[in-house]
């Protein structure tokens, strides 16, 4: 335009009728750009358990925010995609979801190996990116040691080293001062978020008053565990410390059908889900499980609002990452109003700010002088967590006190000790 103006110098009239044509069509497209979607990538494993909350709480919020005018009148659209739990299909569908479907943000994978395998993409491509629910300890460390690359990386959900403390917190009040247990086998997957989880389980259970017998490290592919509760049965500890993830099911089934008689209190990210109840056949009775949010919970005064609205649409409650996920489509909304802009860099500016009250505490991220820089803060008045028990057939918040809405109880089986006085 501009050269063909200046071609024209003596075409006064001409130029002066171009340029206010420019102009009024820049001001008519003002209000189109304005109202332009914000495009929210969601890649996930919706054929798992844990996973399968993922697509569903996003689209909950999408949902809700929308409903009340959108962002400054622009509407939160979801684009998603299914991963099936490769690396190598959530790494096409982020290059898909940047280049082909222009997204504005990722929200993706509650596997570590596969938030890894993306961490470099959302820095090739500036892409804003939130996990909701791995929690590898390398995810914000690669933040922080090269910053400037993989600042667009976020971790939204809490480290390995967090999960194995708000354990340790919980197993000292329920276990230790609760009933008096004094030893603990360690009992994991051999997968990337376990490695530190089961580093920070040997420093800190020791500090909580357990002492660890043994230590056994399974492949995510193992299906008879029998051997395995053998063994921890012939060390005769208190308690069996869970690292679970990829797997719940059948360890929970063969814990209950070979009747060992020690309790498991852990993580165990299958039995957050609300199904898996039904997918145990009832076996999970008195498995202990660690939670941030839960349903019939007031952790905040979304919690309880945001599960029953969600078993309302879907039939059943959230796992751990239908909450994350919640919030997160929630304050990437609110990052992008703040910012003004959905560029990239400005977005990541605005979500390093911020503070949110979600489903499962106050949202708050570790800058970039910190080790776990863009992680999820954990303490009081923040992310903290809970202890649940799956107690006839409905997930149970037994510690703390200040969110309980059960009392702890084991089946006849195990023996867990006396309640102290």
């Amino acid at each position: 335009m501009s050269s063909h103006v200046s071609r024209r110098r003596s075409g006064g009239l001409l130029a002066s009728t171009l340029l206010a044509t420019t102009l009024l069509g820049a001001a008519l497209a003002a209000p189109a750009d304005a109202a332009d979607p914000i495009r929210i990538g969601i890649i996930a494993e919706a054929q798992a358990l844990a996973g399968a909350s993922i697509p569903q709480a996003a689209q909950l919020a999408a949902d809700e925010i929308n409903a009340k005018g959108g962002v400054d009148g622009r509407k939160i659209e979801l684009v998603t995609y299914d991963d099936k739990s490769s690396a190598a299909d959530a790494v096409r569908a982020f290059q898909r979801a940047a280049s082909e479907d222009k997204v504005h943000a990722v929200i993706a994978s509650y596997i570590s190996e596969v938030v890894l395998a993306l961490q470099p993409w959302s820095a090739r491509l500036k892409m804003p990116f939130i996990t909701p629910g791995a929690a590898s300890n390398d995810i914000p460390l690669n933040v922080h040691k090269d910053y400037a690359r993989n600042k667009y990386s976020f971790h939204g959900y809490l480290t390995s080293k967090a999960l194995s403390q708000s354990v340790c917190d919980a197993a000292k009040a329920i276990l230790v001062e609760g009933r008096k247990m004094k030893t603990a086998v360690i009992m994991s997957e051999d997968a990337a978020w376990t490695k530190p989880l089961d580093a920070g389980y040997e420093e800190c259970l020791p500090v909580a008053g357990l002492k660890v017998l043994d230590h056994i490290r399974f492949s995510p592919s193992t299906t008879d565990f029998s051997p395995i509760f053998s063994r921890i049965e012939g060390a005769k500890p208190d308690v069996i410390i869970t690292g679970i993830s990829h797997v719940g099911v059948q360890p929970t089934v063969q814990w209950k059908s070979q009747q060992v008689p020690i309790p498991m209190l852990g993580i165990s990210s299958q039995a957050t889900n609300a199904t898996f109840w039904k997918e145990t056949n009832g076996a999970a009775e008195g498995v202990l499980f660690q939670m941030f949010a839960a349903p019939g919970t007031t952790v905040t005064p979304k919690t309880a609002p945001f599960a029953d609205a969600f078993k309302a649409r879907y039939g059943n409650y959230p796992s751990y990452a239908g909450y994350t996920t919640y919030d997160e489509v929630y304050y990437i909304a609110d990052a992008v109003k703040r910012a003004g802009s959905t560029d990239p860099d400005k977005l990541v500016d605005a979500l390093e700010k911020t503070d949110w009250e979600g489903t499962m505490g106050r949202v708050q991220f570790y800058g970039k002088d910190d080790d776990f820089t863009h992680s999820v803060k954990y303490g009081p008045g923040l992310i903290s967590g809970m202890m649940m028990q799956w107690l006839d057939g409905r997930q149970t918040a037994v510690w703390p006190a200040t969110v309980a809405n059960g009392k702890l109880t084991f089946p006849a089986f195990v023996k867990a000790g006396a309640p102290a006085e």
